[in-house]
C-alpha cells in the first residue's frame, strides 16, 4: 500500500470510476494537444509551489517531492469513529475543493486533509477541515457515469492556512483545451501498477473516442491520457491533472473520473478526466 504523494509520466488526449486503496501522493504526466486562450480564473498566489516538483519524465509512478502539488488533498470518509482515505481533490479556492462526483455518496460523512504528503505518519504539515457544503454538479448520474459532469465542490468550515505545504491551484480559462506536449501530472494515493518503460503518447479525441478505444463513452467535455498501459489507477479518483500554463503557474486542467472496469491499465483504455475548462460556468456560480 502507497503512503506518499507520488508521481508517473504520461501524455493527454481528449469505464468505470476509480476506487481508492493507498496512501502516499502520486504523480503522473501527461502531454495534449490545441489550446484556446481566453481570461483564466487565476486566484492571488495560485499555482506556484514553494517546493519545485520533479518535471523529468517519469514512468511506473515515483514519490513526488513533499508538498510540491500543495493543492492536492485526501478526502476522507468517517467509518465508524476513524476516516480513511478514499478520493483525492484540489484546493481552487481559500475554502473550495474540487473533486469528482462519484465520490460522494449521500449520507456519508467527510473531511478534507490538507498539507498531506505520507500517511503513514504526522509531519506537522497537515491540515483537518470539516465540509459545510457538499454540491454535486446537478446533471451527474452514478448510474451513468458515461455522461459525463463528474464533479463536485466541497465547501469547507473554515479556510486553511496557506503555507508552503497548502497552496491553491489555478483553474483554466472558458473553454481551454490544452496544446500538444503541454506538461501535465497527475497526483493522488493510486495503484499506479505498469511496466511500461516510457511515456504514452497524446490521445487526440478522434482517438480516444474511436471504435477500439472508449467510443462514444468520451465526450467532448472530457479528456483522456494513456492507453498504452500506463494510467491511472485505484485512488486517483477526485484528484488532479495539474498542467504548467505559459505564465509558469500550474492549472488544474481535469478531475479524474473513471477507467477500465476490466484491469486498471488496459491498452487503449487510457484514464478519462473531466475537463474543467468545460465547466467555469458552474464553478463561478457556485457559492
Amino acid at each position: 500500500m502507497l503512503r506518499t504523494v507520488a508521481v508517473l509520466l504520461l501524455q493527454a488526449a481528449f469505464g468505470e470510476s476509480l476506487g481508492v486503496t493507498k496512501t502516499k501522493t502520486r504523480v503522473k504526466f501527461f502531454n495534449s494537444e490545441h489550446i484556446k486562450c481566453s481570461k483564466s480564473i487565476v486566484v492571488f498566489g495560485c499555482g506556484t509551489p514553494a517546493v519545485k516538483p520533479d518535471t523529468n519524465r517519469i514512468v511506473n509512478g515515483e514519490d513526488a517531492r513533499p508538498h510540491s502539488w500543495p493543492w492536492q488533498i485526501s478526502l476522507q470518509v468517517k467509518h465508524g469513529s476513524r476516516y480513511h482515505h478514499t478520493c483525492g481533490g484540489t484546493l481552487v479556492g481559500p475554502r473550495w475543493v474540487l473533486t469528482a462526483g462519484h465520490c460522494i455518496w449521500p449520507g456519508d460523512v467527510y473531511r478534507v486533509v490538507l498539507g498531506e504528503h505520507d500517511m503513514s505518519v504526522q509531519e506537522g504539515t497537515e491540515q483537518i477541515r470539516d465540509i459545510l457544503r457538499i454540491i454535486v454538479h446537478p446533471a451527474w448520474d452514478i448510474e451513468h457515469v458515461a455522461n459525463g459532469n463528474d464533479l463536485a465542490l466541497l465547501k469547507l468550515d473554515k479556510s486553511p492556512i496557506l503555507n508552503d505545504s497548502v497552496g491553491v491551484a489555478c483553474l483554466p480559462a472558458a473553454g481551454e483545451i490544452l496544446a500538444h506536449e503541454t506538461p501535465c501530472f497527475i497526483t493522488g494515493w493510486g495503484n499506479l501498477y505498469s511496466n511500461v518503460t516510457d511515456s504514452s503518447l497524446f490521445l487526440p479525441f478522434l482517438v480516444c473516442s474511436s471504435s477500439g478505444w472508449w467510443g462514444t463513452t468520451v465526450k467532448s467535455t472530457m479528456v483522456c491520457a494513456g492507453g498504452d498501459v500506463v494510467s491511472g489507477c485505484n485512488g486517483d479518483s477526485g484528484g488532479p491533472l495539474n498542467c504548467l500554463g505559459q505564465d509558469g503557474r500550474w492549472y488544474l486542467q481535469g478531475v479524474t473520473s473513471f477507467v477500465s472496469s476490466l484491469v486498471c491499465n488496459e491498452l487503449k483504455k487510457p484514464t478519462v478526466f473531466t475537463r474543467t475548462s468545460a465547466f467555469t460556468e458552474w464553478l463561478s456560480e457556485v457559492n
